[in-house]
């Protein structure tokens, strides 16, 4: 039976291995232990599924053990390490929501870090070793799936098992909604949080929010779903001993795609389990792979890369323009009041003529000749003796007001130093 997923799948895992890590760099400088070990599971799982799934394609062969026996343990690290992961962000988001002070010291980071570290490492390293209790053989091969593991469907199976991944789902539900109702009653000191925390913005925090919560959405339902199959699929055999569990270990199944595809239930859950992983990376890069940081990253990336070829981007000349330009035409204004020859005075119509019946009407030509006229020609500081307050008194009389040179001068120079 044809795999129709083939060659779609190899490429959205490979995309989905390559994807995750791309947004890994800025997340380590921020400190955000659980992202990026969200980001470490989704893509070495990404990986894992890639190379199997490209390997075994059409085939059901046995051409690397070693392989298979580190392939089933990624498998079974990734089954809890991304779920574990999602709830070190649930976790995470919500002490942020409930912060209690503004600033978090560094040896508070380090803590959560040691912290994350036991959830998202630790417990699955522990969960991996638990496994080999209920294995009933080394490992299964699948035609176009490749190594998977091959669990004894006892009942300390799903206590050992299938029951993590549910658990671990509902207390990061728990923290989601803490998270929600906190960040809902204390927005204020919220805002102030972030506004002190470089790491940490309004966007990279919702985007992380968004994230965990389409976890959420997908773990819980899937692992019900699979501990469902599994049951009605399979019966669910009595545990004997541990020598039962284990008869005949080191043999390896290797089943046509003819067989366990002939099970619709078996196919889709293995489908939604397999499909899960790419899209958990696809997922991560589409919040996290367009922000602002990740822009400016790309942007350097690509010079980088480009400049050995004679490649450079071109200055941000336009602002050092013009900054240079104020500061040429704010020269020419000390210039200009230094020699008062180059300044005139500028004389403007304080309010409308009136005629003497009190309505008001346009000034004629005549008057602004005569206007003209009465203005003296040669010109005249503030200081000079020729311009007296008789005259100043009389051009105010007439409606004119008089602004002195340096009052100009200042105004022009302020105005200009405010540009630039």
């Amino acid at each position: 039976m044809a795999d129709l997923t083939y060659p779609l799948y190899p490429i959205f895992a490979f995309l989905g291995f390559f994807l995750s890590l791309v947004p890994l760099p800025w997340h380590l400088q921020a400190w955000n232990s659980g992202t990026c070990y969200f980001m470490m599971w989704s893509s070495l799982a990404c990986l894992n599924q890639f190379i199997n799934s490209v390997v075994w394609h059409n085939n059901a062969l046995n051409p690397s053990p070693i392989w298979c026996e580190i392939c089933i343990r990624i498998l079974m690290g990734a089954s809890v390490g991304i779920p574990a992961a999602s709830l070190c962000i649930n976790r995470r988001l919500y002490h942020i929501a409930s912060i209690q002070a503004v600033s978090v010291s560094r040896g508070e980071k380090r803590r959560d870090i040691l912290i994350d570290t036991g959830i998202c490492v630790v417990f699955p390293i522990v969960y991996i070793a638990l496994e080999y209790i209920v294995q009933g053989h080394r490992y299964d091969i699948l035609e176009d799936l490749g190594c998977q593991p091959a669990l004894y469907n006892t009942l300390p199976t799903y206590f050992i098992s299938y029951m993590w991944p549910i658990l671990i789902g509902l207390v990061s539900a728990v923290y989601c909604v803490l998270s929600l109702r906190s960040f809902i009653r204390r927005r204020v000191q919220f805002n102030q949080f972030l506004s002190s925390n470089k790491s940490l913005t309004a966007g990279r925090y919702f985007r992380l929010m968004a994230l965990a919560a389409c976890d959420l959405t997908f773990t819980i339902p899937l692992s019900i779903f699979i501990i469902w199959v599994n049951t009605v699929a399979n019966p669910v055999a009595p545990w004997i001993s541990w020598e039962d569990t284990h008869f005949g270990f080191s043999r390896v199944g290797q089943i046509p795609a003819v067989l366990w595809r002939s099970n619709e239930r078996l196919v889709v859950a293995t489908e939604a389990t397999r499909w899960f992983v790419p899209l958990c990376g696809i997922l991560f890069f589409a919040l996290f792979g367009f922000a602002d940081e990740a822009r400016r990253s790309y942007t350097k990336a690509f010079w980088a890369v480009v400049k050995p070829f004679g490649f450079a981007p071109a200055p941000a000349t336009h602002g050092k323009h013009f900054v240079s330009i104020g500061y040429v035409f704010l020269f020419v204004c000390e210039l200009s009041c230094a020699h008062p020859r180059f300044c005139r005075r500028f004389v403007q119509p304080k309010q409308p003529l009136y005629t003497s019946t009190g309505t008001s009407s346009s000034p004629s030509t005549t008057d602004f000749v005569a206007r003209e006229e009465k203005l003296p020609h040669s010109p005249i500081t503030p200081t000079s003796s020729s311009y007296s307050s008789t005259t100043l008194t009389s051009d105010l009389e007439k409606g004119m007001q008089y602004v002195p040179i340096d009052d100009q001068c200042n105004y022009i120079q302020q105005s200009v130093a405010i540009a630039i």
